[in-house]
C-alpha cells in the first residue's frame, strides 16, 4: 500500500513538472544575423531535463536557450518533444558550431544528436529556421 501511494505521488509530481507554464522562465534576447529570436533561458538541470518537451508549437521567433557552466562535447534528443526543432550548438566564443535538424521521437530508443565539437550553449528554434534565414555554421550569437 505505501509503495503505490509513493509511486502515485511521484506521477502526480512529474505531471505537474510536463506541464510547467512557459511565463516562468526568464527571457533574454538571441541575435544572429540581425535576426532577433526570443529565448527561454535553460540554466539548470531541471529546467535543462524539461526542454520544450511536451509543448505543441513554439513562436516563430521564439526558441530556448540553453546555458551550460562548461564547454564540452553535448549531446541532446529529442524523448517527449512533440515539435521538431533545429539545434543551433555555440561555442564560449559564441560562434556556431554545429547545426543539426531533429525530429520528435515517437518511441524508444530516442535519437542523438551529438554537437561533435565542444559547446557551451544550444539555441533550439522550430525546424528550418536556420536555412531559412541563412543562419550557418560559424555565425556569431549575440545574447542580451
Amino acid at each position: 500500500m505505501d509503495k503505490r501511494i509513493i509511486i502515485l505521488g511521484l506521477f502526480v509530481l512529474l505531471t505537474a513538472c510536463s506541464t510547467q507554464e512557459t511565463t516562468n522562465y526568464e527571457h533574454r534576447d538571441v541575435i544572429i544575423n540581425d535576426i532577433n529570436i526570443d529565448v527561454e533561458i535553460a540554466d539548470s538541470f531541471s529546467v535543462q531535463m524539461q526542454g520544450l518537451m511536451y509543448r505543441e508549437e513554439l513562436g516563430e521567433y521564439s526558441g530556448m536557450l540553453f546555458i551550460f557552466p562548461d564547454e564540452i562535447e553535448r549531446t541532446f534528443w529529442m524523448k517527449n518533444t512533440l515539435i521538431p526543432l533545429d539545434m543551433i550548438f555555440i561555442d564560449s566564443n559564441m560562434k556556431i558550431v554545429k547545426i543539426v535538424q531533429a525530429k520528435p521521437c515517437i518511441k524508444d530508443p530516442c535519437e542523438h544528436y551529438p554537437s561533435e565539437r565542444a559547446a557551451m550553449y544550444v539555441l533550439e528554434v522550430n525546424k528550418g529556421f536556420s536555412e531559412s534565414h541563412g543562419i550557418k555554421e560559424g555565425n556569431i550569437v549575440l545574447i542580451r
